[in-house]
């Protein structure tokens, strides 16, 4: 890989911040375009430029698809015109866990399907067709949280409830959906989504393309937990810490490594693979679906046609 651009959306802080630094540490020729919102660029562009001059951002609001499609457009444009150098990954780790699956953004969606299943949609769909230059890799991060089950998740989320995609874009998708629980479920569940959105990539992506679902497992300190309300803050800060000293669970510098790794193309998988940390295994059960895939793709593209 050299003289090369990889776009990334959640890079402004925990795991794919770390991963960002790495990618720039070890790959001095690839140009990194973080989507982001301005604000929370400005206060890393300076961490990041400090590695590598070839950093630039990109405003971005996840949770609004008019956003999303002029992000990607400048991305285009500067690809078009040679600014960037040929695209060779897009990484979409930004995610939201909130308190509720109640929150709307402004086209109407529930906020958490929307910025952690739709904004990658509607990226890939752009973005997709510059990946011109094969080998090429897209990233999605997902969650053993889709698992939904104690073993995985040590009781922390509920259950997944799928149902159908017109349902869980709207808010109000669970019983009682304005608790602390429901924003679990939401989350937990638009996971599952995520994988489902891989695999029915992978079905369409032409050879050379790769699309991977990583998940990072339990990791301490990214703040992914700080909307999430009820107990889940207290939770990530005081009772997963006790298990660092065990595999168990990754600070967000050695998470941010691995998720470099599959970026990188230094973990090898075949395309559609989930990668649990650092190896390919088998997501959910319920997360092989070829129907709901597809239902799940109908409806999305629905979406993005207005």
């Amino acid at each position: 890989m050299a003289d090369c651009t990889i776009v990334m959306t959640g890079a402004t802080r925990g795991i794919g911040l770390e991963a960002a630094q790495e990618l720039l540490r070890r790959r001095p020729d690839v140009h990194l375009v973080v989507l982001a919102r301005a604000a929370s660029a400005a206060q890393v562009m300076p961490q990041l430029r400090k590695i590598s001059a070839h950093v630039s951002t990109i405003d971005v609001d996840l949770a609004s698809t008019a956003s999303i499609n002029k992000a990607a457009a400048q991305v285009e444009d500067l690809l078009d015109a040679g600014t960037l150098p040929p695209l060779h990954g897009v990484v979409c780790n930004a995610g939201v866990h909130l308190d509720s699956a109640m929150h709307t953004t402004v086209d109407g969606y529930e906020t958490t399907f929307a910025v952690n299943v739709l904004a990658t949609h509607l990226l890939l769909r752009r973005l997709h067709p510059h990946l011109r230059n094969t080998p090429a890799r897209i990233v999605v991060t997902v969650s053993d949280a889709h698992f939904g089950d104690l073993r995985h998740t040590a009781g922390v989320f509920p259950a997944t409830d799928w149902t159908t995609p017109e349902k869980l874009f709207r808010p109000g998708a669970y019983v009682r959906s304005t608790s602390v629980r429901a924003g679990r479920r939401a989350y937990a569940t638009s996971k599952l989504g995520g994988i489902h959105l891989v695999h029915e990539w992978a079905r369409r992506l032409p050879e050379g393309v790769d699309i991977l679902a990583y998940n990072p497992s339990l990791v301490i300190g990214t703040g992914l937990a700080r909307e999430a309300g009820g107990a889940s803050d207290f939770v990530m800060k005081y009772l997963v810490p006790a298990f660092t000293l065990t595999p168990l669970v990754d600070t967000p510098p050695v998470a941010g490594r691995k998720l470099a790794d599959v970026i990188l193309g230094d973990t090898s998988a075949v395309t559609g693979s989930y990668i649990h940390r650092t190896r390919v295994a088998a997501s959910s059960k319920e997360s092989y679906d070829a129907d709901r895939e597809a239902e799940l793709w109908a409806w999305l593209e629905k979406a993005a046609q207005g």
